[in-house]
């Protein structure tokens, strides 16, 4: 119930208006969002490298309603691939095809995020865009679109998407994405959907996750592990051993403020670790999700919400 409850008021528009304008919201986001500027995500990329851990960057938004948003979120994402150049920055960078405009004009958001996979293949070293998966709607729109942009030339291995595994798809998804070669960042899932394409109790999204992880382990593409569940991650770390898979050869995924002594932990035993740092003034549908995911996220902002 609450978790429905969270997704439902990550939709209200009034609310997000207010909470995104004010300083108490602001400053609640600040737990899993680095900041509003590029600086900002810079700063809190710096800091994860220097504790050993590389970074996916997100300028935080989605659903644009014209060209011209897509295109200054464009520009937003050139901008961060150059400082991650310019820095040498243990980072790659992740969008929503909705950002580029995709359900304003298809052409244009092909254009714009095919520009940001040409550039990142061309940095040096090479760079990676990570395709996030929205809701349900646009689950088979972006996987063509992934599958699309794989196929340009240069681009195979500098983009890849995401998966999760609530999803009664994701097992054949992931064979076909295995098949074309691309990465896959594997998750559980952060959106209510119906019980008509997803599983709805967690021991059955947990047990897809932990079919689906073996899948991508042995694959021999490098691919992410997506999750904050311990029992994930004991069962991640088992089977990678037992397999004799190199430690090298795939990478934990958690994301900003969540869970961070899980990730010192990994890094402390030889585990790659990426953290997803989110940023920009579009942080409310984010941020509640957050919330929703982990019920724990909201008694510690409850406990913290007072403090300086």
């Amino acid at each position: 119930m609450l978790r429905a409850a969270l997704i439902s008021l990550s939709e209200n528009r009034a609310l997000r208006a207010m909470a995104e304008r004010s300083a108490a919201g602001q400053r609640m986001s600040r737990r899993f969002v680095a900041g509003n500027t590029i600086e900002d995500a810079v700063r809190a990329t710096s800091d994860m490298n220097r504790a050993g851990m590389s970074v996916s960057l997100d300028n935080l938004g989605e659903n644009v309603t014209n060209g011209e948003e897509a295109r200054h979120s464009a520009r937003q994402y050139h901008q961060m691939l150059d400082q991650i150049a310019a820095q040498r920055l243990e980072a790659n960078i992740s969008l929503k095809l909705t950002h580029m405009g995709l359900d304003v004009d298809e052409n244009l958001a092909r254009e714009l995020v095919s520009g940001l996979v040409a550039r990142a293949a061309s940095a040096t070293p090479r760079n990676f865009v990570r395709v996030d998966m929205e809701g349900s709607p646009y689950t088979q729109r972006t996987l063509d679109f992934v599958h699309w942009l794989h196929r340009q030339p240069g681009h195979a291995g500098a983009v890849g998407t995401v998966i999760q595994s609530y999803l009664y798809r994701s097992e054949q998804d992931v064979q076909d994405l295995l098949a074309a070669g691309i990465r896959i960042r594997l998750c559980k899932g952060a959106y209510k959907e119906p019980p008509e394409i997803a599983f709805q109790k967690k021991a059955d999204v947990d047990a897809n996750y932990v079919k689906l992880m073996k899948v991508l382990l042995k694959s021999g593409i490098y691919h992410g592990i997506a999750t904050h569940d311990e029992n994930m991650i004991r069962q991640t770390v088992a089977f990678a051993e037992q397999e004799a898979i190199a430690r090298d050869s795939f990478e934990f995924q958690m994301l900003y403020g969540i869970r961070r002594d899980l990730q010192r932990m990994l890094v402390e035993k030889g585990w790659r670790m990426r953290v997803y740092i989110p940023f920009g003034t579009e942080w409310y549908p984010y941020f509640m999700r957050r919330l929703a995911e982990r019920p724990a996220n909201l008694f510690f902002l409850m406990r913290n919400i007072f403090r300086g």
